[in-house]
């Protein structure tokens, strides 16, 4: 049972006098939990509505269009509350953020709901044997699982979790059922690569039915780490190591199975000093949200563009861009190509070290307002900055323009006194806001 929150104004629910504060029983004779049960059972043509007003009970019947929504507004998005993390993981990034930021920031998602609607990652160990029930009978595909290891014990030492060892069961029979699952591996050093990788791979392989893909990303480590497992960086000849590995088996993969299947993130690439591969390699980039391929995509979606732009007239204009470490390189290099593309563009691009969390964190998405404001007001007093501060939408809230330490864009406007100008993670987003001047 549900409580609805308003009324879409001319919906069917309206027409049918349905109010706020209703509580919504069943749909068809099936109980309402949440937006997945609400969704999967308002598919068809004719609905019948179970209601509550003033603790009475009473039933509407719709028509409607197969998939049409019938005007129900409800107080959250899932309708109930999100699912918390019970998983204590060694390499948690969560557990590594600084004190004092703001509380959302603190929630451990773990959410099977979420993976569906959002992408968002699972452990399973919230699962019960009903939920995967629930996930196989509603078709919930695709499915984004952590997995990190298929070695029982291994897992729950790595997750501190009892129950997640025995939960990898369900990777079975959601793969068994025909789910997609896409998985990924928080690869720590000294603790499920090598040897272990290896397992973990290859039991991947021998599911039901193949995965649609597997990442493999390092741990991101914070300096708030006290207290916490010891773990280390990869070194760049690791790196290269860990790419020859998962590559080699993907190799192999495609040669037996027609699909690559395993792909390491964008930052063993860049930290090892190793070339990208091209797009063929990524298979239609089936983790680019997850950092694979993304620098890839993003070059060639970056190369389409100016092939198409034209001769753009900006004779004598100034922009700059601010990104993380992981970036820089390869943002020079974009820039520089659009430098000799467009007529009198001047692009400058600065490299911010992210102090909040510490240098280990390279990636533009961690990047702080506070960070950007003070290793760049000396360049804003010398007149540096040009027309435009070109910044990664990534940094923002995705709901919210907020970044991570609470500050707006307009607090890097008044700070800096240079316009902002936020481009999503591809090419042609890319090459607009460095152009496209106003």
């Amino acid at each position: 049972m549900v409580t609805v929150y308003g009324i879409v104004p001319g919906s069917d629910s309206e027409k049918k006098g349905i109010k706020a504060g209703d509580k919504l029983h069943t749909v068809n004779g099936n109980v309402i939990q949440d937006i997945l049960d609400y969704r999967f059972y308002l598919t068809d043509t004719k609905v019948r509505l179970r209601l509550e007003r003033d603790g009475k009970a009473y039933e509407v019947e719709i028509d409607k269009e197969m998939y049409a929504d019938i005007g129900l507004e409800f107080e959250t998005y899932l309708m109930d509350k999100q699912h918390s993390c019970r998983n204590r993981c060694i390499f948690c990034f969560i557990d590594q953020l600084p004190p004092g930021m703001r509380k959302s920031l603190y929630f451990k998602d773990d959410d099977s709901r979420m993976s569906f609607l959002m992408g968002n990652y699972v452990t399973l160990t919230n699962l019960t044997d009903s939920d995967i029930d629930r996930i196989i009978k509603m078709r919930l595909t695709p499915i984004n699982i952590s997995v990190h290891t298929t070695n029982p014990a291994l897992r729950v030492e790595m997750m501190k979790n009892k129950r997640a060892g025995e939960v990898l069961k369900y990777l079975y029979r959601l793969s068994e059922s025909g789910i997609e699952l896409n998985l990924q591996i928080v690869l720590c050093k000294g603790v499920n690569d090598g040897a272990e990788l290896d397992r973990t791979m290859r039991d991947l392989t021998e599911l039901p039915n193949l995965p649609e893909s597997v990442s493999v990303v390092p741990a991101g480590l914070t300096r708030f780490r006290e207290k916490l497992y010891p773990l280390e960086l990869y070194t760049g000849a690791e790196c290269m190591e860990i790419l020859r590995q998962v590559n080699g088996f993907g190799d192999k993969c495609r040669e037996k199975f027609g699909k690559r299947i395993f792909f390491c993130g964008d930052e063993f690439y860049i930290k090892s000093g190793t070339k990208f591969p091209n797009e063929d390699f990524y298979e239609g980039y089936p983790q680019i949200e997850n950092g694979v391929g993304m620098i890839t995509s993003m070059g060639a979606e970056f190369s389409d563009a100016v092939a198409d732009a034209g001769e753009k007239k900006l004779c004598g204009k100034t922009v700059s861009v601010a990104t993380g470490y992981a970036a820089y390189d390869f943002i020079c290099e974009l820039s520089d190509k659009a430098m000799e593309a467009v007529n009198g563009l001047n692009v400058r691009v600065y490299r911010i070290r992210n102090d909040w969390f510490g240098e280990n964190i390279t990636v533009a998405g961690l990047l702080t307002a506070t960070d950007i404001i003070n290793q760049l007001r000396e360049e804003a007093e010398k007149g540096n900055l040009g027309e435009r501060l070109v910044l990664s939408s990534s940094m923002l809230k995705a709901d919210e323009n907020i970044f991570l330490d609470d500050k707006t864009p307009n607090d890097i406007e008044k700070e800096l006194g240079v316009k902002v100008r936020f481009a999503d993670c591809n090419g042609e987003a890319f090459l607009n806001a460095l152009t496209d001047i106003g």
